[in-house]
């Protein structure tokens, strides 16, 4: 009798079930709720491979640079230049367009209008290596500024289905209705977490994409600068030290004087 009396008590005493959760919000949303995530999740997801392949392709243009400051001005020629540069890459492509712009300088008559024209071949190719680094970026900026009010649109639909729910049931009790409520701002959230790294990968890749655009533009003007002087004008280079040269031997300490 006891034991019978102790069950029934703990069967009484159990926590309810919890019929709330993202789960349950989504059954309450219906089809109009899952579209939501479902563009939610292909912001997301496209956000992050934007981030990541834009940012290998920065990283690859930042470094292949360096051949430029290492190997290009070394070259006695712009030809020779180019030859040592990357296949494929933004410092090559500056680099052709310049050699073919100053194949083309030659025949020209007047020299105002050439050195124009080297100029304008030259901003051409930057802009054309700026638009490709740019790709992709006006995906980011639009999740940033539409995913909240997306995510806006699922917390209203929800919102306003527990309101029905509730009017049907004629109960307007707190625990009535703040479940429901509650589970509807959860698409809110999801929206502000598809925004935030959209808006911030957005101008960081913006700024990496500002420095990468001073070094294209700097390297054309020096290019322009070099064809313009016959080769007389190019940056200065510092000689690279060999890998494992020998350090030059300390000088032996002066006598001690008698």
């Amino acid at each position: 009798m006891n034991l019978y009396y102790l069950a029934a008590v703990t069967a009484d005493t159990e926590a309810p079930e919890n019929k709330f959760g993202f789960v349950e919000a989504m059954k309450e949303g219906g089809p109009v709720a899952w579209s939501i995530l479902a563009v939610m999740i292909i912001m997301s997801v496209g956000s992050f491979y934007i981030l990541f392949t834009k940012l290998f392709e920065q990283n690859k243009v930042m470094k292949q640079y360096k051949g430029v400051q290492t190997s290009f001005w070394r070259a006695p020629s712009l030809k020779e230049g180019a030859a040592k540069l990357e296949k494929n890459s933004a410092w090559r492509q500056l680099a052709d367009d310049a050699i073919t712009a100053q194949e083309k300088h030659g025949k020209m008559t007047d020299q105002l209008e050439a050195h124009d024209y080297m100029h304008g071949s030259l901003q051409r190719s930057e802009d054309s290596i700026n638009s490709t680094l740019s790709g992709g970026l006006s995906f980011l900026a639009s999740v940033g500024a539409t995913a909240p009010f997306i995510g806006l649109l699922g917390t209203v639909i929800g919102i306003y289905r527990a309101l029905i729910n509730i009017g049907i049931s004629g109960s307007a009790s707190i625990d009535k209705v703040a479940g429901p409520v509650g589970e509807a701002l959860i698409m809110t959230a999801i929206g502000l977490l598809v925004a935030v790294p959209a808006v911030l990968a957005f101008n960081w890749l913006q700024s990496r994409n500002r420095r990468i655009a001073e070094l294209l533009n700097s390297f054309s003007t020096d290019i322009l600068a070099y064809i313009s002087s016959d080769g007389a004008v190019k940056p200065a280079v510092s000689a690279a030290a060999p890998r494992g040269a020998a350090k030059p031997a300390a000088k032996p300490a002066p006598a001690a004087k008698k």
